[in-house]
């Protein structure tokens, strides 16, 4: 584990981020469940953020107790990636509260084989979960697929933006158990987080990459970037 108890990170570009209050609510819900209350922290903070120029803050509480924001510069914006599959239990101890595992996650990334961008976790059924930094989303057709939120997987921001512009725009929904090998026969697949937004999945350990010819992935980023609104 490491010396995090609670983190939080959006992409800060130009004064503007998506689903702040989604943020917020899943940082303070967690340091409320550690017996910290951190609503003022994080409204005087957020309050302090650049309006300019592209960030990644971590919000965070630490093991001692003590709430912190590291301002960071926001790292490049990928495109597609090629995933892995991990090969034996979820390794994470928190799975349903971001901060405790960051540490563990980030070396299982590291060891990533076939140059993977991202590694899939899978629950004791071999569903999968999500992945190391993003959650898991996908097309059957014209339904929007997540993994059920009954399982142990994050909350995830991007996804819950994402559910809301399905629903704005009459596009189906529904929640499903998929497995790795499911997942790959599916229509499209992304993988989703607050600093990339969505990536579609173009290849798989070390298979060649998919082009995606018919991907709706950038018209659904379009989509995403509409959301962000000013900082307070």
């Amino acid at each position: 584990m490491s010396g995090l108890l609670v983190a939080d990170s959006f992409l800060v570009a130009n004064g503007k981020v998506r689903g702040l209050e989604l943020h917020r609510e899943r940082f303070v819900r967690s340091c409320a469940a550690a017996g910290v209350a951190a609503e003022r922290f994080w409204d005087e903070q957020a309050g302090r953020l650049p309006g300019f120029g592209r960030w990644f803050p971590r919000f965070e509480l630490q093991a001692s107790g003590e709430l912190a924001v590291q301002l960071r510069p926001a790292p490049p914006i990928g495109g597609r990636v090629r995933v892995a599959v991990h090969e034996g239990p979820d390794p994470r101890t928190a799975p349903r509260v971001k901060g405790p595992d960051l540490e563990l996650l980030g070396k299982l990334k590291e060891s990533a084989p076939d140059r993977a961008d991202e590694i899939l976790l899978l629950d004791a059924d071999g569903t999968v979960l999500e992945a190391t930094y993003s959650a898991v989303v996908w097309w059957d057709d014209e339904t929007l697929c997540f993994p059920q939120s009954d399982r142990p997987l994050l909350a995830s921001v991007t996804a819950q933006l994402l559910r809301r512009i399905a629903g704005s725009q009459g596009v189906e929904i529904s929640e499903r158990a998929v497995t790795p090998q499911d997942l790959q026969n599916t229509t499209e697949a992304w993988l989703v987080n607050a600093l990339h937004g969505i990536r579609p999945i173009h290849a798989w350990g070390a298979s060649a990459i998919d082009p995606l010819p018919n991907s709706v992935s950038t018209l659904w980023q379009s989509h995403l970037e509409s959301l962000a609104a000013r900082l307070p």
